[in-house]
């Protein structure tokens, strides 16, 4: 990660993200780790849902929460209350873009909504993200990562042959969904030093599952055959999945013929290089029910480190399937500097993950740990023009805390 006077590509944009939950605080996170102000606008009671997404907790907040929440200053405003909308308003006239991941229609609802935003500030780039989109015949429909990974057909590929379709193991969904959100948005900044206009960046979880399917859509376009379940192997390449050996398991990536002939070489199977049922990858799919017996027990006959060793060596794609614990203690890991840490005012000491992103001239940072509810709200009404006296009365009357 860069360090804290190094100032990021983003530097001198305001971001004003009025997210919860997971797909909009991630795509924040990637924001303000590349430099920009972000405002995290929550209400006054709770704050985001995912500071109560737990055990475990770190503090007073889940450790759910301060997985994304990093590089953002705290407001707590009562949107609901006519002053609590003013601020944000006031807010948003002087921000660059706004994050939103409402349910289509409640933004506007609240008086934050693109139309009437951008009226006042025709250069805001507006990022809505939400379950279906905001048209089409779905999209007032309550949407959630797991429900986009079922509907998108992810799930129906995901998992063992002859068991149950499975959710990642991670919110790819809400990720995937973050990421398109950024994407959008560094586009609309790239536009907007034309064009000086903003624009609305529609994005859903379902259209990035959707998307996210590539090959697998594609192969299904060309043949009309529905895709199934294939475990951690792959339709089109084998050798190309996760193997047993002496003692754990082993993924193995042979993604060319030209891998093949060194996979042979390293595993002592020379005498399949050249048999005409395995020369090719089309021949090694056709034939793979002959194949991989005799390549698991070969691979059996040895650990999981020392072929990994021997593979790697000869230049063959193959790794450990690590739990999370070790794939975080890796060497490459710390050496990419992918686990960090960052003090906070309440948890203390918090370890948590790198941006991967890496730019030689203006890395990212991590400046700020994620705020405790409200923590910034007095400093960022001050920046906004409120005075003292005001700030107080809103305090008074529960529009902030």
């Amino acid at each position: 990660m860069g360090t804290l006077n190094v100032a990021g590509p983003l530097a001198g944009l305001r971001v004003l993200d009025l997210t919860r939950a997971l797909s909009g605080p991630f795509a924040t996170l990637i924001l303000g780790d590349l430099g920009a102000d972000v405002i995290k606008v929550e209400d006054i009671w709770h704050g985001d849902d995912t500071r109560r997404w737990g055990p475990p907790f770190q503090g007073d907040d889940a450790a759910y929460f301060l997985s994304v929440n990093r590089n953002k200053r705290g407001l707590s405003v009562n949107m609901k209350a006519p002053a609590g909308r003013d601020i944000v308003q006031r807010l948003a006239a002087a921000s660059d873009i706004l994050v939103e991941n409402f349910r289509p229609g409640t933004a506007a609802r609240l008086g934050v909504g693109y139309a009437e935003l951008a009226r006042d500030n025709p250069g805001l780039i507006y990022a809505s993200i939400s379950g279906y989109g905001q048209t089409g015949p779905s999209a007032d429909l309550p949407g959630y990562d797991a429900v986009a990974q079922a509907v998108s057909g992810i799930m129906s590929v995901t998992g063992e042959p002859d068991g149950e379709p499975v959710r990642s193991g991670t919110s790819s969904a809400d990720v995937g969904a973050g990421m398109w959100a950024v994407i959008g948005i560094l586009a609309a900044l790239h536009a907007r030093e034309t064009t000086g206009q903003g624009q609305l960046v529609d994005i859903s979880l379902l259209d990035g599952q959707i998307a996210w399917l590539t090959y697998v859509a594609g192969k299904y376009f060309a043949t009309g055959v529905t895709p199934g379940r294939h475990g951690s192997a792959h339709e089109s390449l084998t050798p190309y999945q996760v193997f047993p050996t002496a003692d754990a398991p082993l993924m193995v990536a042979v993604g060319s013929d030209g891998l093949w002939r060194r996979f042979t070489s390293a595993t002592g199977l020379d005498e399949l290089a050249d048999d005409p049922r395995y020369a090719t990858n089309p021949d090694r799919v056709r034939n793979r029910d002959t194949l991989i017996p005799l390549i698991t027990e070969t691979l059996s006959a040895q650990g999981c480190a020392e072929w990994t060793d021997l593979l790697n060596a000869a230049g063959v794609p193959a790794g450990p399937v690590n739990t999370v614990p070790a794939a975080l203690e890796q060497p490459q890991v710390a050496a990419r500097e992918m686990v960090v840490e960052v003090e906070h005012p309440v948890a203390g000491t918090l370890k948590m993950l790198g941006s991967p992103l890496k730019l030689s001239a203006q890395p990212t940072s991590i400046r700020r740990p994620p705020p405790v509810l409200g923590e910034h709200t007095d400093e960022i009404l001050a920046e906004a023009g409120y005075t003292a006296a005001q700030v107080a009365e809103l305090h008074e009357a529960d529009v902030v805390r």
